[in-house]
C-alpha cells in the first residue's frame, strides 16, 4: 500500500497541508454502492446469487482496507453491507446462516490469518489484553483502558471542569482526543455531558432511521439506513472501548474524535441523507 505511515498502517495520503485518509471515505462508497446495487435488486434477494455477488463488490473494496492494515475499518464495511443486505429482504434464515458461516470460517482460519500477518500482532495484542489484562501494566493497552475508566468514575455527575481534568491535563490519558474523547469528556464534564453525547448520538440515528421512512424511493431509504448503521455502530463500539467493554479498535467517535477525513465523510454521509429528504420534498410539489 502507498501512502504515509503512522501508528504501523499505511492509512494516510501525506500532503503539504494535510494527511487524507482515504478508508473514512470507503465508508460513503460501500453505502452508495450497495444502496444502487440492492435498490435495483429488492424482488431477487432470495436468489443466493445476488447475495454472493454483492458479498464480492464488498470485498473488492474491503480488501484494500485490510491490507493497510485497517481491521476496524474493514469490519464497519462488513457491518454496513450486512446490515443492506437485511434491509433489502434477505430471508432471515439466509441472514443467519451467513452470519454463523462467517463466524465458522475466521474462526478455523484464525491461526493462518496471524500467521500471514492478515492480523497484526498489535490487534492481536489487543483481544489477549482484553481477555487477560494486566493488572500492573503502566504502557499499553490495559493501561490505557484501565485510565478511560479511571476518568470517567472521577467525573462524577458534573465533572472536574471543561479543561480542569487532571486526567486529560496531566496526560495520562492517552489518545483523548480520538479513541478516549468520551473518557475525556466525561471527565471534564461529569454524567450529564456523557448522557448528553450519547442522546445526541441517538437522535441523530433516530433522524437518519425516520429520513429512511420518507424517502421517496429504496435507493433514498438504503442510504439513509446505511448512514444509521455507520454513525451506530461506530458509536457503539467507541463507548464499548471506553467502558472496557470491547477490545481496542482505534474507531473514532463520529463528530466528536479529532480527525479531519473521519469529520468529513461523516458530514458528507449526514449530506447525502439530507439529499434524500430534499428529493422527497420536489417529488411531494
Amino acid at each position: 500500500m502507498i501512502g504515509g505511515a503512522l501508528f504501523g498502517s499505511a492509512r494516510w495520503f501525506q500532503t503539504a497541508l494535510v494527511n487524507i485518509q482515504p478508508s473514512e471515505f470507503a465508508k460513503i462508497v460501500m453505502i452508495l454502492i450497495m444502496a444502487d446495487f440492492f435498490a435495483k435488486r429488492l424482488q431477487l434477494m432470495s436468489d443466493p446469487k445476488w447475495t454472493v455477488r454483492s458479498f464480492l463488490m464488498m470485498m473488492g473494496i474491503t480488501i484494500w482496507v485490510l491490507l493497510q492494515p485497517n481491521l476496524s475499518t474493514s469490519i464497519v464495511l462488513i457491518v454496513i453491507w450486512f446490515v443492506l443486505l437485511w434491509i433489502a429482504g434477505l430471508p432471515l434464515k439466509h441472514l443467519i446462516a451467513y452470519a454463523l458461516t462467517g463466524i465458522a470460517v475466521i474462526s478455523i482460519t484464525f491461526p493462518l490469518l496471524v500467521e500471514f500477518g492478515v492480523l497484526q500482532e498489535y490487534q492481536l495484542r489487543r483481544i489477549t489484553t482484553f481477555i487477560a489484562p494486566d493488572p500492573n501494566a503502566r504502557y499499553g493497552d490495559t493501561y490505557n483502558i484501565e485510565q478511560a475508566l479511571i476518568s470517567i468514575g472521577s467525573g462524577g455527575l458534573f465533572g472536574q471542569g471543561y479543561g480542569q481534568g487532571p486526567q486529560v491535563q496531566l496526560r495520562f490519558l492517552k489518545v483523548r482526543w480520538s479513541d478516549f474523547i468520551f473518557s475525556a469528556t466525561a471527565h471534564e464534564l461529569g454524567f450529564i455531558g456523557a448522557v448528553l453525547i450519547i442522546l445526541l448520538m441517538a437522535f441523530v440515528v433516530y433522524r437518519c432511521l425516520w429520513a429512511a421512512r420518507l424517502a421517496p424511493d429504496a435507493y433514498g431509504a438504503l442510504i439513509c439506513y446505511g448512514v444509521a448503521t455507520l454513525i451506530a455502530f461506530q458509536a457503539l463500539v467507541n463507548l464499548g472501548v471506553n467502558l472496557n467493554m470491547l477490545p481496542a479498535t482505534g474507531l473514532t467517535l463520529p463528530f466528536l474524535s479529532y480527525g479531519g477525513s473521519s469529520l468529513v465523510a461523516n458530514m458528507i454521509a449526514i449530506g447525502l441523507v439530507e439529499s434524500v429528504i430534499m428529493r422527497r420534498k420536489v417529488t411531494e410539489s
